[in-house]
């Protein structure tokens, strides 16, 4: 079992290392089937020991030590338990079907092999975090993914846009980050460990203030990773990166790391219930006020982001009121789905010559078909229809937030699960039916290749059947480490009640979204209004963001660039002047002139008898003050003394 540990944890490595020897040469087909074949490798391996994990075995390895300096131990440990496993089986699965799909989507590519190096160097820094079996070994993991998604997201960095998104992700990743280290060192300094099995075992005798201050340090961490409000906007700006790029950082990877800290760390969470409130009411929040902006924005990778980060707070409900396993239920149904509405927006995106405003589109149902069921099914997934995996592991979300008597959560929750189903139809409907309105802009779609459409079939399985087929064997499993909380309303009418209310709700949604949009015709402008053009605006927080933080901090640069011209580079060059000139004029002593060379020899011995007469006539008058003037002093200062007395 130790070996597979291995083979699942550094597969993914090989495959990056590989494709990063050929990264600076022509296309090579085999990078990207290599790499996909390692990443294949590392799901069997991670399949192989969730079997193991079924069976009651957890898996622990230490492969060396990492840090030990006086009480500070830090090994390069490892652990597979039921919640680790879980997250694997979601990365490697998800990550497998990217790659795949990402040989044909890059085809044309010239960065083709540095893209997969980039790639599997992501999935194994997700690899590291998820299955680390301390918060230092997570934590390089978890910088690991920024530096990844920095090198992704600004993967075509000729694109002036495509490097202001990384570089924004990056910076306001470290922002958090910052955070998420003072949670680790304060759980290090009053706890002296930061061994998961340590730290648990510990908690529940340490100081509560203490906890809490940990606790929240770390979720600041967890909102710069899964871009919770305020520190969201960098993940629609992310959507810049490649196609096959989205959609593993927002079905399988970085966004979901927040989330799984959360959940690692429930034994923590479960001592500060005041810190799960504030969690659940910040998730409930952005749910909805990630939702809205989709509701009106022309961007289609956009919209699935924003739908992305609505999705993101609905785990974090879960997460935050202690039901943990619903939040990673749901983050394991959602990662498949989603995924998959990426991969085909990918399949649109190749149709469309990368065009993104589903204004432009229109009756593509013909021209692909198979992305159009696909998309289809990911977004009744997505909208939480029965039976798909959606309505079992978001409806429970909202049976959570009900049974656990938080009704203002329960209708946010509600609410929101109506404007997903009204923008994620708005799409399909404006992308696939209704007129051929792409022919205005010379568009000629097409179907994406066989293989991509092959790829992508797991997702679409997955999406479908992964909330019933996995609801009782998950729970099962994942509650012999996370709470084994039931969350069902036992009154049968009120439980029916609200699960076919939910049902007709999100419907009545998709049938405005299909009257209103059905038969969208070319639209060139924005609409006017105060709440449309806010929505559409983004609540003007990258403006507010851009004048109250940017603009200053760009101010404050120049400042500091003048300053460092005028006073600090002035100063070194003076000095550096000084030298030269000094070196300059007094060269001519060593030029072999003879008669230059006894001009100086002169002009030297006349300094050094000037100095030694100055040093004479000083000693000289040192002992006269001390002979005849230090008693007169002396005399006086007595004399003054005495009139006083």
């Amino acid at each position: 079992m130790e070996m597979l540990l291995y083979i699942a944890l550094f597969a993914p490595l090989v495959g990056s290392l590989t494709a990063g020897l050929f990264g600076a040469q022509k296309k090579m087909m085999f990078t990207g089937i290599f790499a996909s074949g390692m990443l294949f490798t590392a799901f069997i391996a991670s399949l192989l020991l969730l079997i193991q994990v079924l069976d009651g075995n957890t898996v622990h390895v230490e492969m060396m030590t990492w840090i030990a300096a006086g009480d500070l131990y830090v090994p390069f440990g490892f652990v597979v338990n039921e919640v680790t496993v879980t997250m694997m089986m979601v990365v490697t699965t998800v990550s497998t079907v990217v790659h795949v799909y990402a040989i044909g989507y890059m085809d044309h590519d010239k960065s083709f092999n540095r893209f997969f190096a980039y790639l599997s160097a992501f999935v194994f820094s997700m690899m590291i975090l998820v299955m680390s079996d301390n918060l230092l070994g997570l934590f390089i993991g978890w910088e690991g993914v920024g530096v990844c998604s920095w090198l992704l997201i600004g993967f075509w960095y000729h694109k002036e846009s495509a490097t202001w998104a990384a570089n924004e992700a990056f910076i306001m990743n470290r922002i958090a980050d910052l955070a998420m280290l003072v949670g680790i060192f304060t759980l290090y300094w009053n706890l002296g460990t930061i061994s998961y099995d340590e730290i648990f075992s510990l908690v529940p005798t340490a100081d509560h203030d203490m906890l809490v201050v940990a606790a929240s340090f770390l979720f600041v961490g967890a909102m710069g990773k899964s871009a919770q409000f305020p520190l969201h906007t960098w993940l629609a700006d992310a959507m810049e990166g490649p196609t096959p790029v989205s959609a593993l950082i927002h079905a399988a990877t970085m966004v979901t790391a927040g989330v799984y800290l959360v959940v690692r760390m429930s034994p923590l969470y479960d001592m500060v219930p005041e810190v799960g409130i504030v969690i659940a009411s910040l998730g409930a929040f952005v749910a909805m006020f990630a939702a809205s902006m989709a509701l009106v924005n022309r961007d289609m990778k956009r919209i699935i982001a924003y739908s992305t980060l609505s999705q993101l707070g609905y785990m974090f409900v879960a997460a935050g009121l202690g039901a943990y396993w619903v939040a990673l239920f749901h983050l394991m149904a959602h990662a498949f789905f989603k995924a998959l509405l990426f991969l085909g927006a990918g399949n649109v995106m190749h149709a469309m010559s990368d065009e993104l405003d589903p204004f432009k589109m229109g009756g593509l149902r013909k021209a692909m078909p198979g992305t159009f069921w696909m998309m289809t099914l990911a977004s009744i997934a997505l909208a939480g229809f029965f039976p798909l995996a959606g309505f079992f592991s978001k409806d429970l979300i909202l049976e959570v937030a009900f049974v656990g008597h938080h009704p203002i959560l329960y209708t946010v929750l509600l609410l929101t699960a109506g404007l997903t189903a009204f923008y994620s139809f708005r799409l399909i409907f404006l992308i696939f039916t209704g007129e051929e309105r792409y022919k205005l802009f010379g568009f000629h779609p097409h179907e994406a290749y066989k293989y991509m459409l092959v790829a992508m079939s797991p997702l679409l399985v997955l999406a479908i059947i992964a909330g019933v087929a996995f609801k009782g064997t998950f729970y099962d499993m994942i509650v012999a480490m996370l709470p084994a909380g039931e969350y069902h309303v036992h009154n049968q009418i009120v439980y029916w009640v609200m699960t076919i209310g939910t049902q007709l709700f999100v419907g009545a949604a998709v049938l405005y979204a299909w009257i209103r949009y059905q038969g969208a015709k070319v639209d060139k402008k924005v609409e006017e209004g105060f709440f449309y053009q806010l929505l559409f605006n983004q609540y003007y927080i990258p403006k507010i963001y851009d004048e109250v933080f940017s603009k200053p901090y760009m101010e404050l640069s120049k400042m500091c660039w003048k300053l460092d011209n005028t006073v600090v580079d002035a100063s070194v060059d003076g000095i550096a002047g000084l030298f030269y000139g000094t070196a300059k004029k007094t060269h001519t002593m060593q030029d072999g002139n003879l008669s230059s060379m006894l001009k100086w020899m002169v002009a030297g011995f006349v300094a050094m008898l000037a100095f030694a007469a100055l040093v004479v006539s000083g000693d000289t008058i040192y002992v006269l003050l001390q002979t005849y003037v230090a008693p007169v002093l002396e005399t006086v200062v007595g004399m003054i003394k005495s009139i006083g007395h």
